[in-house]
């Protein structure tokens, strides 16, 4: 096995490319992993915090408790990460990303490959006797293109979908995403932070949400009727009224900039141009707040003067919810005026089947209607349909099919139907 693992390291052009450097790592990595994940039907939940399946603190825990059987012994990397948390409260986190994309037909670029390398963990700080909880939460991302295709964010606008058929997998290369102060108070019914802040981590999210895991199309993760800004300076608080009702609300930089450190508070403090927002939900129970889980949204977003994008308000309703262990139905509506956002209806519903605790296979649907702002007046309403089956196939690995329909795509007035034919693949370390 170790031979297998030096031919692929050995090769000349992993060298030359960074992009395929991390892809080879992952097949390499693959190669050494022989264990296979366990049956199971319970949902894998998140103990604390507020915020959603696609933030740092839950897909730290997600990970630590996927099923393994038959474990290879522990790595030196794992046992770094377990002294770490043992000794000094740091949870450390590293994954790899893999999205490949192929359109049946379009007018510009067909192919889209794209990669993220995630660097994140949080810092506990305490817990007092009271249970409250301090820590800081970070992650460093590359985001790049490979083998000089395009990256997968970018695919939609070359076949004329008004949309995105990828979310996260663009070719903007290092980014701070996170850095932030992350407070549980009053045994986890308070919750603030403050700091770097991704919005998209708590607003309007639901048990299907996470790009990482789960739907590739931008459709079927936080809705595109919200023009949620890039990572940059905010802050949110969440306050459970009692077992089931809460309320949380936030403000953030409408002109976040990951990739721009040095502008950060400059585009905070003396531009001032925010992006606020405000939730009412109700939750099963608060293990199961993102699967279980009815809420309205409310924002509003300043008119950016530099974008060129006008203010505007807009409201998002999602109910879903998590039956016998097994299925996990959603339906998703959003209404804007104006804001910047990509569209200005939206409906979508689908469902989630759990086959294990750690695969499931999702189905969506989604109609909607594009922003005349963003792409001009007079197009046509759009049908997209997504499928796709995440195995995990061991412990450390996940591949995940995917079949996307794009109906009457609103750029693209001479195709009925353009398919997307997609493989993500994500290791962690």
């Amino acid at each position: 096995m170790a031979d297998k693992v030096g031919i692929c390291l050995k090769q000349k052009a992993v060298a030359k490319n960074p992009g395929l450097f991390f892809t080879t790592a992952v097949a390499c990595l693959y190669l050494l992993e022989s264990t296979s994940a366990a049956d199971g039907i319970n949902q894998i939940q998140v103990e604390s915090g507020f915020v959603g399946p696609g933030s740092v603190s839950s897909m730290l825990q997600k990970d630590s408790q996927i099923d393994a059987s038959a474990l290879l012994e522990m790595s030196l990397l794992e046992r770094f990460k377990n002294q770490a948390k043992s000794e000094y409260g740091l949870n450390v986190g590293l994954d790899y990303n893999l999205l490949m994309q192929q359109a049946s037909q379009s007018p510009g670029e067909d192919t889209a490959i794209g990669g993220v390398f995630r660097f994140y963990g949080d810092l506990n700080l305490n817990r007092d006797s009271k249970g409250d909880l301090s820590s800081v939460v970070y992650k460093i991302e590359n985001r790049h293109a490979i083998g000089g295709k395009i990256a997968p964010q970018s695919l939609g606008g070359e076949i004329g979908y008004a949309g995105l058929t990828a979310v996260t997998f663009s070719d903007k290369d290092w980014m701070l995403t996170n850095l932030y102060l992350n407070r549980h108070l009053i045994d986890d019914r308070l919750g603030i932070v403050v700091g770097v802040v991704d919005v998209t981590d708590y607003t309007d999210v639901y048990g299907l949400v996470n790009v990482w895991t789960d739907f590739n199309n931008y459709a079927f993760t936080t809705s595109p009727t919200i023009p949620a800004p890039n990572q940059g300076l905010g802050a949110a608080m969440s306050w459970m009224l009692n077992e089931h009702y809460y309320v949380f609300g936030g403000i953030a930089d409408a002109n976040g900039d990951p990739t721009n450190l040095d502008d950060m508070f400059d585009s905070s403090f003396n531009t001032a141009e925010f992006f606020s927002h405000i939730e009412f939900g109700w939750i099963g129970s608060y293990k199961t707040r993102y699967s279980d889980n009815i809420h309205v949204t409310l924002w509003h977003a300043d008119a950016r003067e530099e974008a060129g994008t006008s203010g505007g308000w807009g409201t998002t309703c999602s109910a879903s919810r998590f039956y016998e262990g097994t299925w996990e139905p959603f339906f998703r509506a959003g209404y804007s005026d104006g804001g910047g956002s990509v569209w200005e209806r939206s409906v979508s519903t689908g469902l989630g089947y759990h086959l294990n605790a750690n695969s499931i296979l999702g189905l969506g649907a989604n109609w909607s209607r594009p922003s005349d702002d963003v792409y001009g007046p007079r197009l046509n309403d759009q049908w997209t349909y997504e499928l796709y089956y995440r195995w995990q196939v061991s412990k450390h690995f996940a591949i995940t099919p995917d079949l996307q329909l794009l109906v009457e795509p609103a750029n693209n007035p001479t195709e009925d139907i353009v398919a997307i034919f997609g493989l993500r693949a994500r290791i962690t370390f």
